[in-house]
């Protein structure tokens, strides 16, 4: 398993919209994203079975998509100008 692979990519997208239009609150993403990877620990699907390595790189990609997409929205841009 890579560490980057369709899944990181679709946490990146997530992320991005739920920074961009839904979501401001670093403590409320965190607590999601941790979340859910610990919740990947026990669920019986075989698409939450990974590494802890790339359980590391998902929720980078997730900072990194929430980081984007708070900087994207509207209040952001309209404060920068």
């Amino acid at each position: 398993m890579t560490l980057l692979n369709l899944w990181s990519l679709g946490h990146f997208v997530q992320w991005s919209i739920l920074g961009r239009f839904f979501l401001q609150n670093w403590y409320i993403f965190f607590a999601l994203s941790i979340g859910w990877e610990l919740l990947e620990l026990v669920l019986p699907y075989e698409f939450a079975k990974e590494t802890w390595e790339n359980k590391i790189s998902d929720v980078l990609v997730n900072i990194i998509g929430f980081w984007l997409g708070n900087r994207l929205r509207y209040d952001s841009i309209e404060s920068m100008n």
